[in-house]
């Protein structure tokens, strides 16, 4: 770039020339300083947002973030200035803590600590002591889990007479018990322990490994893997079974997180997560009522890839409600899409999080008012479908306009790559299926139902880290499912894995008497 010259040419034209150099540097550079001042303002939300990340809660319930269940009404913009402090004094009792009373069906043994023969008279007289009364109390003892051997043993007969002449040797033997695994060491107690060891209780195999060592049993991880993998081809009726009923209900909720395995051709694979019901049985008999309550089913699928085929394949032409985050995949399947206001408010909390310390702003705006529409589910969530829709439609519908209106004139006002910009517009590309739960009132505000579903495998990645297979990633993805099924039914995973591995090893011709909600452990021998 050409500079001004330190002594200036007498020629005008000369002049001229560098007045117009000049100019031209002038209005570069304040251009460049234009485009870096709009600049700082994103590059500023990003560095808070980063800070906060790495340094802030990792939960978005706080007590400056106005949180969903515990909104208020408006917010608060009186300065230090205008409050008045007050002296007040405070008075209260204290609830002594009390300790829960332990189970009535658990194993009790009494001991008695008496004091001695020559104790129970009475130091004053002399005479006899009477018991005038007792005191008790309860301690907890840990007895470590026990292992045994069981010992089949198979007489065999022959025909002496047989024998003899050697007309032939007709041998009966009474025919091997039917076991989940031919030829192994493994009961179904075992392989259930080992199961829910895994996907209930993230331990992983290496770690049962040392575990079975300290009561003297070697069993290799290698083993244990093996043990895995049959037991998921001897479960895959069940996960089938399910997966049929899964597409037959009216709303299904799905999610998905990354899975690395080793030995796959992609270096990033996933295991979807598809859930329909609640956490937690409903308070019907389903075995009486079957078509009354959604089915509690909670299935994984394993996928090498997060494409939208791996959605279409599991759904297979499903074209109920299947309510979900914005990830794209989803709006190439047949199914009506429901959004989640949570995903939408999240946006608003990070933009919250990049406003300047102490200000309130429009993400406050936003969080406040999806407090209030969460606050109306909160107040309906024991009401049947049929009323549910009706309160949403009084009470929720009007909120939702009020939000809506309020995108579209915010839109307009601020920067859209900052982080309120990215937040609301956000919003409004997913406004038609955030808005969609007030037409049904089976469906949720949010997809909180599999976000809480696949937190059990996210929490046993962080242990096992990955999986060596595809095979091994889609047995875990049955067994996943096995457990997560087992315990939105009111089931004890350990007590139910067992009991279908029994069944299972006997091959029979049905297996809806097996699936989840027509099984009751209390009346089954374990």
């Amino acid at each position: 770039m050409p500079t001004v010259p330190e002594v200036l040419p007498d020629n005008v034209e000369q002049l001229q020339q560098l007045l117009l150099v000049e100019r031209q540097q002038s209005a570069d550079k304040d251009s460049q300083i234009a485009q870096l001042q709009q600049q700082y303002p994103h590059m500023l939300e990003q560095f808070r947002l980063a800070q906060q990340r790495q340094f802030g809660r990792s939960s978005e319930a706080s007590a400056d973030q106005l949180g969903l269940f515990n909104e208020s009404e408006q917010l608060t913009e009186e300065t230090a200035e205008e409050a008045v402090p007050e002296r007040e004094t405070l008075t209260y009792t204290r609830n002594k803590p009390k300790r829960k009373p332990l189970p009535k069906d658990l194993p009790r043994e009494t001991v008695v600590h008496d004091i001695a023969a020559a104790d129970k008279v009475c130091d004053c007289c002399g005479g006899e002591l009477h018991k005038i009364g007792e005191d008790s109390s309860e301690q907890l003892e840990f007895i470590p889990a026990s292992i045994k051997v069981i010992e089949h043993i198979r007489p065999k007969y022959g025909c002496r007479h047989c024998e003899q002449h050697g007309t032939g040797v007709d041998i009966k033997i009474a025919p091997p018990p039917p076991t989940p695994i031919p030829k192994s060491i493994a009961t179904a107690s075992l392989l259930s322990q080992v199961i829910t060891s895994k996907y209930q209780y993230a331990l992983p195999l290496y770690r049962q490994e040392q575990l079975f060592k300290h009561h003297g049993i070697e069993l290799s991880r290698k083993t244990l893997a093996s043990w895995m993998l049959q037991c998921s081809d001897l479960l895959m009726r069940i996960y089938q079974r399910l997966h049929q009923l899964q597409l037959q209900q009216a709303v299904i909720h799905a999610d998905e997180t990354p899975l690395k395995v080793i030995h796959e051709d992609k270096s990033q694979c996933y295991m979807w997560v598809y859930c329909t019901g609640t956490d937690s049985p409903p308070e019907q008999d389903r075995a009486k009522e079957p078509d009354k309550p959604p089915r509690n089913i909670v299935l994984y699928d394993y996928q090498a890839s997060r494409s939208s085929q791996c959605v279409r394949d599991y759904l297979q032409g499903y074209s109920g409600y299947l309510q979900v985050d914005g990830y794209a995949a989803y709006d190439r399947t047949d199914a009506t899409l429901v959004g989640c206001m949570a995903h939408a408010r999240r946006k608003f909390v990070e933009a919250q999080k990049v406003q300047a310390k102490g200000k309130s702003g429009k993400a406050d705006w936003a969080i406040n008012h999806i407090g209030k529409l969460y606050r109306i589910e909160t107040e309906i969530k024991a009401k049947s479908p049929e009323q549910k829709q009706a309160l949403r439609q009084q009470h929720a519908q009007p909120l939702l306009e009020q939000l809506k209106s309020w995108l579209d004139k915010s839109a307009m006002q601020v920067p859209p790559k900052s982080a309120i910009g990215k937040a609301i517009a956000y919003s409004l590309r997913q406004w038609p299926k955030l808005i969609r739960y007030v037409d049904d009132g089976r469906l949720s505000i949010d997809n909180n139902r599999a976000e809480r579903a696949i937190k059990p495998f996210v929490i046993g990645r962080r242990n096992w880290m990955f999986a060596n297979t595809s095979n091994g990633a889609q047995a875990s993805a049955v067994l996943y499912s096995v457990v997560e099924s087992a315990k939105t039914n009111g089931l004890t995973p350990f007590d139910y894995i067992k009991h279908l591995l029994d069944e299972l090893a006997k091959q029979p011709e049905s297996i809806e008497h097996l699936l989840p909600w027509n099984v009751d452990l209390t009346q089954i021998a374990l």
